[in-house]
């Protein structure tokens, strides 16, 4: 018998469809794999090895991914009746199937790479996040991209694939196929996908120390099933950890707490300051992707940062402070918490996340009105249900007027619209007589990166730079018209970014991808300067609390850097499994299956080397993300919770 005729005999069987199948979604993997690595040419570690781990541990995963898409096909080719299978109808059918199939793959495919330039990933937590908020994932993605040109050439491309193969897969429905046989042979196919889920293991792919070589040793569609099914991981399960009193001890020694404090081995201590408290207000500004190298204060030469830039050289301008992840979640997370992130999912999005200690709360108790208003609609990322059961009042976007909104996207009005808004609610607070603290989240450096046209000298929709410099033309026409307002002189204006714009790097945590600015910004109060300690973007709310002399119970992870007695300094980055913790210029990096490294970061291109373990420094950063894992899990982290009295 010829090769041709042994494949023709394979199609020929009844589940001759399902092996086309297979085939389809390995070769468009292939040619999607093929494309990501040739678009990272600059950072992909090149080598022999590499690249058969790329293809080889790629082709694995693809034939896993592969196993789970073709149940449907085998439970649809093992329960159709024979008499049926062999009609015209039956061959309809099973072509519009493949149609589905091929589009899916394609569109898939397409996906990927733009997932791809956007985060240097395949699939994660943060594509399983799209998926939950899809009006305003797909409203960026048609604000962003030509989608219905690229879903019209899918649909062209599926067509004239389906009809190339319609003679192979439409083989096996000229021979029958009894039920007895058919059973035998669909149990056999099934047990492909039963063996994958128990023998394919997640954490073949992380093999190198080049994060592009792991990530497209992978295969998307099912990195997106894993992320969707564990989208929280148990520290304890999956991380290296300590006895829990230890633990405990070493973040008291970290922190400066008493040992014998805190009973119940918690971190409550009280926080105190000489002389009174300066009751200022406070407006707490969270830039959506503010880098610091986008500003002329770290070495910017494109002029796209103008009036930040005069801020930083009349307030407070901290020039080492480092945000906790890579979406905006995260640093709401550390804003409002003050801990380190905990692996998989955000706080923010976690359920149980009612009722803790937050730096709104604390203000609260200070006779403070907390708000957080949002650009966007505030049931985006939990935002609403968070914030409003953790001590602050959520005002988003439904509270403008149609007449007052200038401009919109699918993200939220735009920053010069939102800071209307944020005017018009500090009115009312301090008309009421009463101190106010204020989170205001931007949007618009975001993309599609629209904005009105007419503000700043770049056109809209044209890219990063242009919704940079529109953010900042909002917060100096914001800044500008606060300083008319009464309360102004008696306010602490504090700017920070959320997270950087891009956090790919050649090592699995580059430091420099993590490096955002922040302003303390209050002319009658603040002189110019530098702060050039190491700052963590959980110290924020600890510092700002001490810049006002505030004396409270805490239970805050975060310390206030501008007090000489918290000479301890570091700083927390991460991934959603990967947990640094950077301090005397080395970073301990603790991943799943107890894996821990020790690293010499270059602060300046984000690369890093191994070096000798750091014990001392390994068991800190085991202690924090323990901890604060420990303190989530067990609700011991609530605000003043009867454990603490």
């Amino acid at each position: 018998m010829s090769y041709f005729n042994k494949i023709k005999k394979v199609f020929q069987s009844r589940f001759g469809p399902v092996v086309l199948g297979i085939l389809l979604l390995c070769g468009i993997s292939l040619l999607t794999r093929i494309v990501l690595l040739l678009s990272s040419y600059a950072s992909f570690d090149w080598s022999i090895l590499n690249i058969i781990r790329v293809f080889l541990i790629g082709f694995l995963y693809d034939l896993a991914a592969a196993s789970y898409a073709s149940i449907p096909l085998i439970l649809y080719l093992w329960v159709f009746p024979s008499k049926w299978y062999g009609k015209k109808n039956s061959r309809i059918l099973l072509s519009l199937c493949f149609f589905v199939v091929v589009f899916t793959l394609l569109f898939n495919a397409i996906s990927e790479w733009f997932f791809w330039q956007e985060f240097a990933v395949r699939y994660n937590f943060i594509a399983v996040d799209y998926l939950v908020y899809t009006t305003e994932v797909i409203g960026n993605i048609r604000q962003s991209y030509p989608i219905n040109t690229i879903i019209g050439v899918m649909f062209i491309v599926a067509g004239m694939v389906t009809y190339l193969v319609r003679k192979a897969f439409c083989l096996s429905t000229f021979h029958q196929m009894r039920w007895a046989k058919r059973t035998k042979y669909a149990v056999l196919w099934l047990l492909f996908p039963l063996a994958t889920y128990f023998l394919v293991d997640h954490k073949w792919k992380n093999l190198s120390a080049n994060p592009y070589v792991n990530e497209l040793s992978g295969n998307g569609m099912y990195d997106f099933g894993f992320a969707f099914w564990h989208n929280e991981l148990d520290y304890d399960s999956f991380y290296k950890s300590l006895p829990i009193k230890q633990a405990i001890t070493l973040i008291k020694q970290e922190l400066n707490i008493d040992p014998n404090s805190a009973g119940n081995g918690l971190l409550s201590r009280q926080v105190s300051y000489a002389g009174a408290e300066r009751r200022m207000n406070v407006v707490l500004i969270s830039v959506e992707s503010l880098s610091a190298n986008f500003m002329e204060s770290f070495g910017n030469t494109q002029h796209i940062t103008p009036n930040l830039d005069t801020l930083a050289k009349t307030g407070i301008l901290f020039t080492k402070l480092y945000a906790s992840g890579t979406r905006t979640v995260r640093g709401l997370e550390a804003l409002s918490l003050c801990i380190p992130p905990t692996p998989g999912q955000s706080i923010v999005k976690r359920p149980n996340n009612r009722n803790l200690f937050t730096l709104g709360n604390v203000f609260r108790s200070k006779g403070y009105d907390s708000k957080f208003i949002y650009g966007g609609y505030g049931y985006f990322d939990n935002m609403n249900e968070f914030f409003s059961q953790n001590g602050y009042q959520v005002i988003d976007r439904s509270a403008l007027k149609k007449n007052e909104i200038h401009y919109s996207n699918i993200w939220g009005v735009a920053d010069e619209d939102l800071f209307t808004l944020s005017l018009r609610e500090l009115d009312a607070e301090y008309r009421k007589n009463k101190p106010f603290f204020a989170h205001i989240m931007t949007v618009s450096n975001h993309r599609p990166y629209t904005y009105p046209e007419g503000r700043i000298d770049i056109p809209s929709h044209t890219g990063r730079e242009g919704a940079v410099k529109y953010t900042d033309y909002a917060i100096g026409k914001f800044i500008k018209e606060a300083e008319e307002k009464p309360w102004f002189s008696n306010t602490l204006f504090v700017i920070v970014a959320d997270h950087c714009a891009s956090s790919a790097g050649k090592v699995e945590l580059p430091v420099n991808k993590y490096h955002i600015p922040m302003i303390f910004y209050s002319p009658s109060n603040i002189r110019p300067a530098k702060f050039k300690g190491l700052t963590a973007q959980i110290d924020i709310g600890p510092t700002i609390l001490g810049y006002l002399n505030f004396s409270y119970e805490s239970k805050f992870f975060g310390q206030d850097v501008f007090n000489k007695k918290n000479s301890n300094h570091r700083a927390f980055i991460s991934t959603y499994q990967s947990l640094g913790y950077i301090k005397n210029n080395k970073l301990i990096i603790l991943d799943p299956n107890k894996k821990v490294g020790t690293f010499r970061p270059d602060f300046t291109n984000g690369n890093s080397k191994l070096v000798p373990t750091d014990n001392e420094l390994t068991n800190q950063a085991i202690a924090n993300y323990q901890l604060a894992s420990y303190l989530y899990k067990n609700k011991l982290y609530g605000f003043y919770t009867t454990k603490d009295k």
